[in-house]
């Protein structure tokens, strides 16, 4: 079996139309190495981990210098897989300034290119930052970072306005440069619509199947939360309860002097 070659941003607008795109989310150093040996081609270093990993209600309180260490983290595994470093909230929405200024920050960590939240309105931020050579991924529908605005954690594209919104922030950001876009919770006769009609690639989550790519969270595909997973993610395992039970045997081994063994220690 030939040996996988570091995939560049360049590589995944290839396989548009061609290959399905896999991305899925890690956040530290064991988790990008496991992504990367099941084969993933991308991995994006979310801002989710707001919640899946510091227990937050929502991306808000996330900053670029946390940002930074999760991605210097994921990039310690040396992944064959497109790194993508997430741009937290206020971190490219102030100036062109500091969102290129930031966006070079999650890079110099490690990351192969940068996710921003948003459509039309951040064509030139995206301009910029391609401009400074760094390859951006867009995110459109249902923008977390936005949810205030948006009313809440809401499906996106029902009625024929916002659908049309939504096509319009698509192609914009693929004018602007964006080398892909995610589409997140939205109706998926929207998103295929977006999927033939621009260049890049789509990756979908919560949008259906003809995206050219799917996205899962890390901790949502493998059940490895307390929380819920959103009803659009599947759920493969149940490492929290794996974790838990092995735990809950450990704990039991040490009060009843079954841990350590023989075998655990010498004299």
């Amino acid at each position: 079996m030939s040996e996988r070659k570091k995939i560049s941003a360049r590589k995944l607008v290839k396989m548009k139309g061609k290959d399905k795109i896999v991305m899925v989310t890690a956040y530290d150093y064991p988790s990008a190495r496991a992504a990367d040996e099941a084969g993933v081609d991308s991995i994006l270093v979310g801002d989710s981990l707001a919640m899946v990993v510091y227990g937050m209600e929502n991306t808000h309180n996330v900053p670029v210098e946390l940002m930074e260490y999760h991605v210097r983290a994921v990039a310690r595994a040396d992944p064959v897989a497109h790194v993508v470093g997430d741009m937290p909230f206020m971190s490219y929405e102030t100036s062109i300034r500091d969102a290129v200024l930031n966006a070079g920050r999650l890079v110099s960590a490690g990351a192969d290119s940068v996710k921003l939240e948003g459509g039309s309105e951040y064509t030139d931020v995206v301009k910029a930052i391609v401009r400074a050579g760094i390859p951006v991924m867009g995110h459109i529908g249902l923008t977390p970072q936005k949810y205030l605005a948006l009313g809440g954690y809401r499906k996106m594209g029902r009625k024929p306005s916002e659908a049309d919104d939504i096509l319009k922030d698509a192609e914009a950001l693929a004018e602007a440069g964006a080398y892909s876009i995610v589409i997140e919770y939205t109706s998926a006769e929207v998103a295929r619509k977006i999927t033939e009609r621009i260049p890049v690639p789509t990756i979908c989550i919560g949008s259906g199947p003809y995206c050219d790519g799917q996205v899962l969270v890390f901790h949502d595909l493998l059940g490895f939360s307390p929380r819920d997973p959103p009803p659009f993610a599947k759920k493969y395992a149940n490492i929290y309860g794996i974790v838990r039970d092995a735990i809950s045997q450990y704990a039991r081994d040490v009060r009843e002097s079954k841990f350590p063994g023989p075998e655990h220690y010498f004299d």
